[in-house]
């Protein structure tokens, strides 16, 4: 199929590759349940998900292809035993969601933290054995965040295999927070996704692994208005200086973000600023966000996002096929 920036008046997309798709299986609810975790929203409606709604929505939106993710993953109050058991069950199911579709299905793997040999064992089966796409994970680990250099075996095994990393927002782990009787996702998702960005930064971990594929979710939340002042750490303290890397800015910058949630005016200004067309991926945050809201946000971004015919086929496929060469259609 020839690449072409025309798309019907309904569907956002020509051909996308959805990064940023949720599903959440019966099991994996049940199983959330039984270890007293009644949503993986707490205050937000429970969403419901099975494969066919997943599949006529990617049709409507002109999305050929999803990477799923099984979010918030394995709950890290479990021993590494039944956290590596838990892990399996899912991944398994997220191969098998993959071999019944084929060609219209990736999958981040879960892994079982905070036990880092059950989380290399399980990244090498998920990926060598299962055939998974990338690994999947949330901000911080009971404060244990993505960028901390205990993560660095991780990231050197994704480095080597070429797996990306999705990093989703969970709610930080200090209490207190100032409103507690609202959802806290509302709040803090967009400044967890800037914490990660920090310690990324403030350890150069894209320096030390360069071949490591990062994404961020939400537009990168708060970091593209944050980045600036991530980038200026050498007027708040020279100590922090000399922990960045020499180009704060173009570090940054290497990270890749999907759209999700950013079509209002503000958040894509500051997106389209900030963020190379070359970093920018489609992702809808189906089901967790209302099928009309994605709809919107894909109409929006390339109505106002000010992208030229060859930046739109990179944002609409050619990014993603980049790092999912699975799901390009073509040999590799």
């Amino acid at each position: 199929m020839q690449d072409d920036t025309r798309a019907p008046a309904a569907q956002p997309w020509l051909r996308a590759i959805d990064v940023h798709h949720h599903i959440l299986p019966d099991f994996y609810r049940d199983e959330l349940q039984a270890l007293g975790i009644p949503t993986v929203l707490p205050g937000i409606d429970k969403p419901t998900w099975n494969a066919g709604a997943s599949l006529s929505m990617m049709d409507r939106h002109g999305i050929r292809a999803a990477v799923t993710s099984v979010w918030p993953g394995v709950p890290t109050s479990l021993e590494a035993k039944p956290a590596a058991e838990f892990a399996r069950r899912v991944n398994e199911y997220l191969a098998g969601l993959i071999s019944d579709h084929p060609g219209r299905f990736g999958a981040f793997a879960v892994l079982p933290f905070p036990h880092m040999d059950a989380v290399l064992d399980e990244f090498a089966y998920a990926v060598d054995v299962l055939g998974l796409d990338g690994v999947g994970l949330v901000s911080n680990y009971g404060g244990l965040y993505v960028g901390d250099p205990s993560m660095d075996p991780l990231f050197a095994e994704a480095e080597r295999r070429h797996r990306p990393l999705f990093v989703h927002p969970t709610v930080p782990p200090a209490g207190g927070l100032p409103l507690p009787d609202v959802p806290a996702p509302w709040y803090e998702f967009p400044f967890e996704t800037v914490r990660v960005a920090a310690q990324l930064l403030c350890n150069r971990t894209l320096e030390t692994f360069p071949e490591l594929s990062v994404i961020l979710p939400h537009g990168g939340g708060g970091l593209p208005s944050l980045a600036g002042r991530l980038a200026a750490g050498a007027l708040i303290s020279p100590a922090l200086a000399a922990r960045l890397p020499e180009d704060p800015m173009g570090s940054l910058r290497r990270l890749y973000l999907d759209i999700a949630m950013t079509g209002d005016p503000h958040a894509l200004a500051a997106l389209r600023s900030f963020s190379p067309a070359s970093r920018l991926l489609v992702g809808s945050d189906f089901p967790l966000m209302p099928e009309a809201a994605t709809l919107g946000t894909g109409h929006r971004v390339l109505a106002h996002g000010k992208f030229d015919a060859e930046e739109r086929l990179l944002l609409d496929h050619r990014n993603a096929e980049g790092l999912f060469p699975r799901l390009s259609g073509k040999d590799v």
